[in-house]
């Protein structure tokens, strides 16, 4: 007979002697005190940015109450009493009224103009494709990089010769020229992440180009118009080198030529009180165009992030 070799008996499972492995645990106290010293850091950034811009805006808004005597001899300490005459001296005296007006005028049409044109530049970049469209494209993008001093004596002739010059209607379409490359660029990239199916669908029920745009597509938009619209309001409402060569009738000047009338049309006897009252007043409608809009300006910036 043939006899087999029997194995050994196994050991029970429970007397085997178990590997353990021991594995690599992140070090998570390390890691939330890197985190916090980090965001203590950005805090701490965010803080001193912050006093830095509302500082100066506080001690404008307070000294433009201060009669001249109390700015020099104590400019850091609140007012004795409120001066409001000082804003009735520089509206009305100082003709801010007249330089109001005119500012509202020419940023109103322009701001218009910038955003109607501009949209449907952009929108007919974004959508439609045809021989030249990246051409095109890229000749608006160029001109957010075309210095504007280079532009001042040629723009001055083109007005002159359309009669334009020294006139809110030139000082306009200067200004929607001025702000056309930016608002093409950014509304550009924010039509491209609207959804097509929503002009596709209105195509087919018999839509027109004109009215899926105006009626589908614009409203859609409406972050991106606010956002893009506060960029072009600031630096639209506190141009001043434009409106220095192209526009020098003392009737139709705008508020940044008025802040330096103000500032110089009492030589070293300059009403420094009244000239920060201007200079309040020319601030306000920004501030409020922004804390109205901020929620809106946020939105469009982060739309094509988000899509």
């Amino acid at each position: 007979m043939k006899t087999t070799d029997t194995p050994p008996p196994l050991e029970p499972v429970e007397d085997r002697p178990q590997q353990v492995t021991k594995e690599k645990t992140p070090p998570q106290k390390a890691k939330s005190s890197e985190g916090g010293i980090l965001n203590a850091f950005s805090h701490g950034i965010l803080i001193i940015w912050a006093i830095m811009v509302v500082l100066p805006l506080l001690w404008a808004v307070m000294t433009s109450f201060k009669d001249d005597d109390s700015i020099f001899s104590s400019p850091w300490s609140l007012p004795d009493k409120l001066h409001f005459d000082n804003w009735s001296r520089a509206w009305s005296q100082a003709h801010m009224s007249d330089y109001f007006g005119n500012t509202l005028i020419v940023v109103g049409f322009s701001l218009l103009g910038t955003l109607v044109l501009g949209s449907m530049a952009a929108y007919v970049l974004a959508r439609f494709e045809f021989p030249g469209n990246r051409f095109i494209y890229f000749l608006f993008v160029g001109g957010m990089s075309f210095p504007i001093m280079l532009a001042l004596v040629p723009l001055f002739y083109v007005l002159n010769n359309m009669s334009l010059l020294n006139t809110l209607p030139g000082l306009i379409l200067v200004y929607i020229a001025y702000s056309l490359p930016f608002t093409v660029f950014f509304l550009t990239s924010f039509f491209r992440t609207l959804p097509t199916s929503i002009a596709e669908a209105a195509f087919v029920d018999g839509a027109s180009h004109t009215r899926t745009f105006f009626q589908i597509m614009l409203p859609m938009a409406k972050p991106g118009l606010v956002s893009v619209g506060i960029f072009n309001f600031l630096g639209q409402w506190n141009q001043y080198m434009l409106p220095t060569v192209l526009n020098t009738d003392p009737d139709k000047k705008v508020l940044s030529q008025g802040l330096v009338e103000l500032a110089t049309s009492q030589g070293y006897k300059g009403d420094w009180s009244g000239l920060f009252a201007g200079l309040v007043m020319a601030m306000l409608p920004v501030l409020a165009a922004y804390i109205i809009f901020q929620r809106q300006v946020v939105q469009g910036l982060t739309a094509g992030a988000l899509k």
